[in-house]
């Protein structure tokens, strides 16, 4: 089987395994404990927030530790909303979020916070005009992903910050890095970012770890309330062989990031190129796009058809993103985009990875290839 769903999860480096596994082994103590194991739980514990910072270029004190993009996405987005709710109620996102992100505001829309959420254009891509003209004299929170977990459409977030600052310099910018980091650039330090996150397992860490970029001078209300951990924004005894294989991982991702960027474009273009090929499909990615993702759609076949077409023919895809794929709803992305509901409804996402080589793509073709010759007498029999 060839796996091609990098974009929801990644396989472990070996020495991440490595690591977890040694940690686990030697250093069970907790960090908070006052004695000698709780001494060397703590040391590697900052040394890995020393890593992870340097790494992504920002203070060691601006890294908090969490259990993955998920909890970090909530953290950022519902913990400005109650630490700032006194200046305004009044958040921007767009209509294309992960679900992590999507739902954390629809929640909020139930407590009471009045949200904006801004279109984008047949690309994915929101306009920064559009931020700009959106912002409130109530407006606290503006939070967008940085490549969209879907299409691989990139946002421009750096420009968005910056022109943020310039304008609005009390209103807070959040990014979701969860696809972007390791994959494309990232720039913090000068960005106008004040927070990000980002999950271990997208980078070929471990799943359940993951870290929250806050900006020095930036507060939160913590969501978790116990103990003083993670500067007592995030209660709870830190994870110590999850951080540690994170830790490895970021260092690893950021130190391939070109290579791999350089690899996987060529790769990603012959896919695109392939699937121009049939006009009955659609190319829902962009070559502006992130280089580890091609979205396309099959008007008039299920996505899970395809799906398991594919799997027969021994290539493994996904639909949708990993938190949506069991639902047969059509993709919300999709449909931002303009896209019609079968097109929505019949979306594939392959996502490539470091492992991936010239010979692998000539595999996935051959099995897109097949797959359509099985599936041709059954267009249009889903919709």
């Amino acid at each position: 089987m060839l796996y091609f769903d990098y974009a929801a999860s990644t396989p472990p480096y070996p020495d991440v395994i490595t690591t977890v596994s040694e940690v686990m082994n030697r250093h069970y103590a907790n960090a908070s404990s006052i004695h000698g194991y709780g001494e060397n739980a703590e040391k590697l514990l900052n040394k890995s927030r020393e890593v992870c910072a340097k790494t992504l270029g920002v203070k060691a004190s601006e890294i908090i530790f969490t259990s993955g993009a998920t909890e970090s996405n909530n953290m950022a987005i519902k913990g400005v909303a109650l630490r700032y709710h006194s200046r305004g109620k009044h958040m921007i996102t767009t209509k294309t979020e992960h679900a992590s992100v999507y739902e954390s505001f629809r929640f909020l829309e139930r407590m009471g916070y009045d949200i904006t959420y801004l279109p984008v254009d047949s690309k994915g891509r929101v306009k920064v005009e559009d931020v700009l003209h959106a912002v409130r004299k109530d407006t606290i929170l503006v939070s967008l992903m940085h490549v969209n977990n879907e299409t691989g459409a990139i946002h421009p977030v750096a420009e968005i910050g910056r022109e943020l600052k310039k304008q609005h310099p009390k209103v807070i910018f959040h990014v979701d890095g969860v696809q972007a980091f390791g994959k494309i650039k990232v720039e913090l330090t000068h960005s106008g970012i004040d927070l990000y996150s980002i999950s271990a397992h997208k980078i070929r860490g471990p799943k359940g770890a993951g870290l929250l970029y806050v900006r020095s001078g930036l507060e939160l209300a913590p969501l978790l309330t116990g103990g003083s951990q993670e500067g007592g924004v995030r209660a709870g005894t830190e994870n110590i062989p999850l951080i540690a294989g994170m830790t490895k991982a970021i260092r690893l991702a950021e130190e391939n990031r070109s290579d791999l960027y350089a690899r996987l474009i060529p790769l990603r273009d012959r896919l695109m190129e392939e699937i121009h090929r049939y006009p009955e499909w659609e190319l829902n990615s962009s070559p502006e796009g992130a280089p580890h993702i091609v979205h396309f759609s099959y008007p008039g076949m299920k996505a899970e058809v395809i799906l398991h077409t594919l799997e027969q023919l021994g290539v493994v895809v996904s639909t949708q993103s990993a938190c949506s794929s069991k639902y047969t709803e059509p993709s919300r992305v999709l449909l931002v985009m303009g896209k019609s509901e079968e097109a929505a409804r019949s979306g594939i996402r392959i996502s490539l990875g470091d492992v991936h080589t010239e010979e692998h793509i000539d595999q996935l073709i051959h099995a897109l290839r097949e797959m359509k010759k099985r599936l041709v007498n059954f267009e249009g029999w889903n919709r």
